[in-house]
């Protein structure tokens, strides 16, 4: 697991960055208004819209810009975006999954697909790597929170499958049916979590060279920066020696 965690801190490494914020807040919005127009438009009362504006709000977004997201899909301005999810292999023969919300399935497959190509991958069918991967519901909070005793007692309570603390954070895994309930009785006693999603979680990680792992993120990074893509997940594992070159 610590793999897996490194590997999604370099993933989100340039989402941070200033010169990245307006399309990061571009996709969060996207995702505000489906999750916004799928189910109801109240946080409270829709999980998932309560997932996205969580991740929202960790990212700074600012408070008009979420009521904005939500007010497009209640007044029926928002455009109609199709939920698409990609797999296949990168360099390596790594497993990826790519979520993506897209208003043109054409653009989107073809440009995924070409990323793919180029970095000596192939896009594969559904269902090529997720059998590789569990779907599973994860809740995150700061290391200052509670001690890691404490986190794992209070989540072995709510009915949690999981539990991985370390300097950077404790991380909650619970299965795709108990998460919401396991998530609500978490706040109860933490408060708001920095995140409660639903993920792809690598059932296994592949340790890969550094040469292998550069094609890798930098394949990543082209994903993530493409508009239509929210969520890219895969199993493998780099060195610290890469993470802090890429990282700087």
């Amino acid at each position: 697991m610590a793999g897996h965690s490194q590997f999604k801190n370099i993933m989100h490494r340039k989402g941070r960055q200033d010169a990245q914020k307006s399309k990061l807040f571009s996709k969060l919005a996207r995702e505000i208004t489906v999750a916004a127009k799928l189910g109801t438009p109240d946080p409270a009362m829709n999980p998932r819209l309560r997932s996205a504006v969580i991740a929202a709000r960790q990212e700074n977004m600012p408070k008009d810009n979420i009521e904005r997201a939500i007010k497009k899909a209640v007044g029926g301005e928002s455009e109609s975006y199709d939920e698409i999810r990609y797999e296949g292999y990168g360099p390596g023969g790594v497993a990826v999954i790519v979520e993506a919300l897209t208003d043109n399935r054409n653009r989107a497959a073809s440009d995924i697909r070409s990323y793919f190509t180029k970095s000596g991958g192939n896009l594969g069918e559904t269902g090529s790597v997720a059998f590789m991967f569990d779907r599973t519901g994860i809740i995150e909070y700061d290391a200052s929170v509670a001690s890691d005793d404490a986190m794992l007692e209070a989540a072995i309570e709510a009915g949690a499958d999981d539990v991985v603390s370390s300097e950077s954070g404790h991380e909650i895994y619970a299965s795709q049916e108990t998460f919401r309930e396991v998530a609500k009785a978490l706040e109860g006693k933490f408060g708001e979590a920095r995140k409660a999603a639903l993920t792809w979680k690598p059932q296994n990680t592949v340790a890969v060279d550094d040469e292998t792992g550069e094609k890798l993120l930098k394949l990543i990074d082209l994903l993530n920066e493409h508009d239509d893509v929210q969520n890219v997940y895969a199993n493998f594992e780099v060195s610290d020696a890469l993470m802090a070159k890429m990282g700087g």
